[in-house]
C-alpha cells in the first residue's frame, strides 16, 4: 500500500494567502446603473446614513454618538473635514486630540459604521469660513473656489498632506470609506469653473486611486455647474421639498443608478436674533418613508448637530451679516447632550421597515447636573490687561489694517489712536462702506460708547479732547461659510471718520484672550484699575467645587448681554442672551472637575453686566428665546411661503 504523500505546509500557506487576497478584491462599493442600485461586495445595497461632525464634539464622546447612530438603525455616518481646523498655518499641520481624523475613522469601525467622506476643500456646515483656512486671504486678491493658480497651490498642498492619510482607510483597502465628495454644492456658488472641478477630481485620482467612488452633492437649482462628467451626482432636499421633481430633475444628469439624497434636513441652522429652528418628527418621517420606498439612499443631515465651541461658527449673507449661534443643536434626533430625542425613535421605526434594526434599547439620556446660582468677581476690564493679552505689543499703521493683514484669524483685535482735535459737541463716528466686520465696542479714555455694528449700526456720538485715547476693540462675529462666499475679510475695513476728520496713526493689538485665560489668570491688578461701574469689555470670574455627581449641563447667563465663556480654560463659545434664540451654553460633564476638584469659569462681557453678576447651570437647554418668525426652509419654489423673509442657505 503506497503511503499518502505528506501535506506541503509551505503550499498550504501561499494557498491561504491566495484565499485571503481574493476576498480582499471583492471588498467593492460601485454603482449598478443597470438596476440602478449601489452593491456592496457584489449584492445590492443601500445606506440609511447620518451626518455628525468630529469637529463638533469632544473626542471622549465620539464613541458615544457614533454608537447611538448605530442602535438608531444607521449603517453610514457622513461627515466633512475642516481644512483649516487642521492647518491653522501654511504648512503647520494638526491631527492630534479632537483634530485626530484616523481615531475618528476608528470609532465609526468600531461601531460599525461605513463612512461617506466630505473633505472639500470647502465644506460650508455653517463653520468659520466653509472651512478654508483665513490665511488664505493673507493674498487679499485671491479668488476662492477657483481655477486661481494660488488657490490650486494650497489646495494641492492640504489634499496631498490629507488624502494619503485616508487611503488606508477605503473600502476597497480594507477600511470603510465607501465614497468621497468633491467640494461641496459647486452649483450653488457664483463662480461655475469647471477647470477648478475638473483639477479637483484629477487630484482626487491621482492621490487615491480608481476604485473609490466619487460625487457630487448640489441643491437642485445647482446641478448645472456642480455636476461634472466621471463624479456621480448626488442632490440634497428637505422634508418641505417636492421629491419627485428633484428626483426626476437629478435624473437629467444621472440617468441611471441609485438615486441619492446626500442631505436630507432633520432641522436647520439657528441663527443670532432668529428663532430656533425644528422640523415636525411627522414631516421628517413622511419624506424619509417616502425615499426609501423608491429605493434611494439617504443621509440626514444632521443627525447629531454638536456645539460650535470657540470661535468655530460661521455666518450667511442674506442682505445683511447673519452669524451662526453657538449651538449646533439642529433639532436633530440626537440632541446636542447627545440624548436620544422622539424624532430618532420614530426615524429607528421607519428604517426598521427597510432593513434590520440592531437589537436592544437606546441608551437612557446622560445624567445632567444643576448648581447655582453663583456670583461672579470682576477681575478687571479688558484694556487693564492689554499687556498680556498682546504681550509683543501693537502694530503701527497710518490706517487701520485687517484681521488678516496681521495674522489674526479669529477672536478679538484691538484699535488704538488719538484725537487730534477737540470735540466739545457730540460727533458722529462711522466707518464708511459698511467697514465694520464684524461689531465695534467703542471706548473713549477707557470709559464705553457703545456698539458699532455690521449691516444694522452705523455710527455712534462722541466727544473727546485734544489727545483723548479711541479704542475700538472689534469681534470677528465668524467669516461667511454660505451666502455670497466673497473673501470675508475682518476688522476696520475703512478709516473710521470722526465728523469729516478721517482717523490716522492707528495702532493694532491682536488680541490671544485664550491664552490669557488658560495661562496668566489669575492676575492682581494695579489697585485702583477696577473701573467702580462696570461697563464694556470686561472680565469676571468665579470658581466652585462640584458638590456632588457631575453630569452634562447647561450655563445660563441672565442678565448678560454678549460676550464669550470659558470653562476651565476651554473656550465654550459665544453667549448672546440679549439677541437669543439660545440663552444657554452646553457643558459636556468631560470638561468638569469631578469632586474634590475647582472648577473656573471666566466670563468676557462686552457690553454691560447685570447689577447682580450671577450664573447657573441648568439641566434643561434654552434654545428659543426669541419670538422672531421661524424659517421654514425648502428648496423648491413652489414649497416657500411667500410671507419668508429670506431664502436660507444650503451647506
Amino acid at each position: 500500500m503506497a503511503r499518502k504523500k505528506a501535506p506541503c505546509f509551505p503550499s498550504l500557506l501561499l494557498s491561504l494567502l491566495s484565499l485571503l487576497l481574493s476576498q480582499a478584491d471583492a471588498r467593492s462599493f460601485v454603482v449598478d446603473r443597470e438596476h440602478d442600485r449601489f452593491l456592496l461586495d457584489g449584492a445590492p445595497f443601500r445606506y440609511v446614513s447620518g451626518s455628525l461632525h468630529y469637529f463638533r464634539v469632544p473626542r471622549v464622546l465620539w464613541a458615544d454618538r457614533l454608537y447611538k447612530m448605530r442602535l438608531s438603525g444607521l449603517n453610514a455616518v457622513q461627515f466633512y473635514v475642516p481644512w483649516n481646523y487642521h492647518e491653522p498655518e501654511p504648512g503647520v499641520y494638526n491631527f492630534n486630540g479632537s483634530r485626530d481624523l484616523v481615531a475618528f475613522l476608528n470609532e465609526a469601525s468600531k461601531a460599525k459604521l461605513l463612512v461617506i467622506l466630505r473633505p472639500g476643500p470647502y465644506i460650508c456646515a455653517e463653520w468659520e469660513m466653509g472651512g478654508l483656512p483665513s490665511w488664505l486671504l493673507r493674498k487679499p486678491k485671491i479668488h476662492l473656489r477657483t481655477s486661481d493658480p494660488d488657490f490650486l497651490a494650497a489646495v494641492d498642498s492640504w489634499f496631498k498632506v490629507l488624502l494619503p492619510k485616508i487611503y488606508p482607510f477605503l473600502y476597497h483597502n480594507g477600511g470603510n470609506i465607501i465614497s468621497i465628495q468633491v467640494e461641496n454644492e459647486y452649483g450653488s456658488y457664483k463662480a461655475c469653473d469647471l477647470h477648478y472641478m475638473r483639477h479637483l477630481a484629477g487630484l482626487f485620482r491621482a492621490l487615491l486611486g480608481d476604485d473609490i467612488l466619487l460625487f457630487t452633492t448640489d441643491g437642485p437649482e445647482g446641478l448645472k455647474c456642480g455636476s461634472l462628467q466621471g463624479l456621480y451626482s448626488t442632490v440634497d432636499f428637505g422634508p418641505a421639498d417636492n421629491m419627485t421633481r428633484i428626483f426626476n430633475l437629478l435624473r437629467k444628469y444621472e440617468p441611471r443608478g441609485p438615486l441619492v439624497n446626500s442631505e436630507y434636513y432633520t432641522g436647520w441652522l439657528d441663527y443670532w436674533g432668529q428663532n430656533h429652528s425644528t422640523r415636525s418628527i411627522q414631516a421628517v418621517t413622511k419624506g424619509l418613508e417616502n425615499m426609501l420606498k423608491l429605493g434611494a439612499s439617504v443621509n440626514m443631515y444632521m443627525f447629531h448637530g454638536g456645539t460650535n465651541f470657540g470661535y468655530w461658527n460661521g455666518a450667511d449673507d442674506k442682505g445683511r451679516f447673519l452669524p451662526i449661534t453657538t449651538s449646533y443643536d439642529y433639532d436633530a434626533p440626537i440632541s446636542e447632550a447627545g440624548d436620544p430625542t422622539p424624532k430618532l425613535l420614530a426615524i429607528r421605526n421607519v428604517i426598521s421597515k427597510f432593513q434590520e434594526v440592531p437589537l436592544g434599547p437606546l441608551p437612557p439620556p446622560s445624567p445632567k447636573m444643576t448648581l447655582g446660582p453663583l456670583t461672579l468677581y470682576l477681575d478687571g476690564d479688558l484694556l487693564a490687561f492689554l499687556d498680556f493679552l498682546c504681550p509683543e505689543g501693537p502694530i503701527h499703521s497710518v490706517f487701520p489694517l485687517s484681521f488678516e493683514a496681521v495674522k489674526q484669524d479669529r477672536g478679538f483685535m484691538l484699535y488704538r489712536t488719538y484725537l487730534t482735535h477737540s470735540v466739545f459737541e457730540p460727533t458722529p463716528l462711522w466707518v464708511p462702506n459698511n467697514g465694520i466686520h464684524d461689531r465695534a465696542y467703542v471706548m473713549v479714555d477707557g470709559v464705553f460708547q457703545g456698539v458699532l455694528e455690521r449691516n444694522i449700526k452705523h455710527q455712534l456720538f462722541l466727544m473727546g479732547g485734544l489727545g483723548a485715547k479711541l479704542d475700538i476693540l472689534l469681534e470677528n462675529m465668524g467669516r461667511l461659510s454660505f451666502g455670497s462666499n466673497s473673501s470675508d475679510f475682518k476688522g476696520l475695513l475703512q478709516p473710521p471718520i470722526l465728523g469729516q476728520v478721517i482717523l490716522t496713526e492707528w495702532m493694532m493689538f491682536p488680541l490671544n484672550v485664550d491664552k490669557l485665560v488658560k495661562w496668566w489668570f489669575p492676575l492682581h491688578l494695579r489697585k485702583g484699575t477696577k473701573p467702580q461701574t462696570p461697563s464694556g469689555p470686561i472680565f469676571y470670574s468665579t470658581t466652585f467645587p462640584a458638590a456632588g455627581p457631575i453630569g452634562d449641563t447647561f450655563l445660563y447667563l441672565p442678565g448678560w448681554t454678549k460676550g464669550q465663556v470659558w470653562i476651565n480654560g476651554f473656550n465654550l463659545g459665544r453667549y448672546w442672551t440679549k439677541q437669543g434664540p439660545q440663552e444657554t451654553l452646553y457643558v459636556p460633564r468631560p470638561l468638569l472637575f469631578p469632586r474634590g476638584g475647582i472648577n473656573k469659569i471666566t466670563v468676557l462681557e462686552l457690553e454691560n453686566v447685570p447689577p447682580e453678576p450671577l450664573i447657573e447651570f441648568l439641566d434643561k437647554p434654552i434654545l428659543n428665546s426669541t419670538t422672531h418668525t421661524t424659517y421654514i426652509y425648502s428648496l423648491s419654489v413652489e414649497a416657500q411661503s411667500a410671507s419668508e423673509p429670506m431664502q436660507l442657505s444650503g451647506h
